[in-house]
């Protein structure tokens, strides 16, 4: 074991709608199969805000929250091959599967039925250190801004995966994608799907002028309230807001054979709608969690189209702060916390 430091700072949560505390902790250990990490940058997601306000019902208290970690390995434990100390890595919300339970046999790990997850069921990046199951890190080549590629591990992994999820009901280029909630996964999808040759619609919140130019700016050729009719019917929809009014605003919004697909880990309650506005074989379509695959896949893509993330650096202490602005629809894009 290389020389480490004794403690480290890190945000913990001691129970649910309480901030957020700034500690000093021992630095961990990695065990067998583990690496440590230690962390430069870690992402503020959304699914951060549902774990800290009770919306995610079972963290494993007390919880350094956090789970869009950039950093380089600082050791490993017993029987880790392929990570070695010092390389770049990022670890994501999926944080451990099983591998026997019958999603992991047949190849759907995302939805295992005893996964543990970053920053919910084990500690997570809102520190100085932290360790990971080294199968679950994903390396970081072309030496890319730890800050910058953060926001990749989540935002863009979902954002990716929402995206796959949307396809089957897009023919071809031209065809039009509308985006409900245009934060930090929206951005980074945005791109990925104008370099696929998708139309993008961008639905915001009511009187949201920032958001609306900032959707313009990457590509948007409509953008406007949620509350808002296009003025085209949709191919497909992913709604990122956690707001369930939105999924039969999305229905109507989307043609015939289209598919609405609802991007996040919570949703406020889905008000009942009418059958017509779902007949005509559209469809709704979840999204749970990530498997490795998507995160290879997508880290592989996104310096290939390029995607470039628009960030607000914080420092580890301002995690409150940076968690209120999420909450409160005051940021651009993405905040990440800074260890430097």
């Amino acid at each position: 074991m290389p020389d480490l430091p004794e403690t480290m700072r890190a945000m913990v949560m001691d129970a649910p709608n309480t901030p957020l505390r700034l500690a000093e902790l021992p630095v961990p250990r990695p065990g067998p199969g583990e690496v440590l990490v230690k962390v430069a940058a870690c992402g503020v997601c959304r699914t951060d805000l549902h774990v800290v306000d009770g919306e995610l019902t079972e963290p494993n208290l007390p919880l350094v929250p956090g789970h869009e970690i950039v950093g380089h390995v600082a050791a490993t434990g017993d029987g880790v091959t392929g990570v070695d100390v010092g390389k770049l890595v990022g670890i994501p919300w999926l944080g451990w599967t099983c591998g026997e339970c019958r999603y992991c046999r047949k190849g759907q790990e995302n939805l295992c039925e005893r996964a543990l997850f970053t920053g919910y069921t084990r500690d997570g990046g809102y520190a100085e250190y932290t360790v990971a199951d080294a199968r679950y890190c994903f390396p970081l080549t072309g030496a890319p801004d730890p800050a910058e590629a953060a926001p990749l591990l989540c935002a863009g992994l979902i954002g990716y995966r929402s995206l796959r999820m949307a396809r089957p009901s897009i023919e071809g280029k031209g065809d039009i994608l509308g985006i409900y909630g245009f934060g930090a996964a929206a951005h980074i999808v945005a791109q990925v799907a104008k370099a696929e040759g998708w139309r993008l619609f961008a639905f915001v919140k009511p009187g949201d002028e920032a958001a609306i130019d900032f959707a313009k700016s990457l590509g948007a050729e409509w953008a406007g309230g949620s509350d808002e009719t296009p003025p085209e019917l949709l191919d497909a929809a992913i709604i990122y807001a956690p707001a369930g009014p939105l999924v039969p605003a999305a229905l109507k919004a989307t043609a015939p054979g289209g598919r609405v697909v609802c991007a996040g880990i919570y949703m406020s309650e889905i008000p009942a709608f009418s059958y017509d506005i779902l007949w005509r074989e559209r469809s709704i379509h979840s999204v749970a969690n990530l498997t490795r695959a998507d995160g290879e896949e997508f880290l592989a893509l996104a310096p290939q189209v390029p995607v470039t993330t628009t960030v607000e650096r914080m420092k580890l202490e301002e995690a409150n702060e940076a968690l209120a602005r999420l909450r409160d629809g005051r940021l651009t894009g993405a905040a990440v916390l800074t260890m430097a």
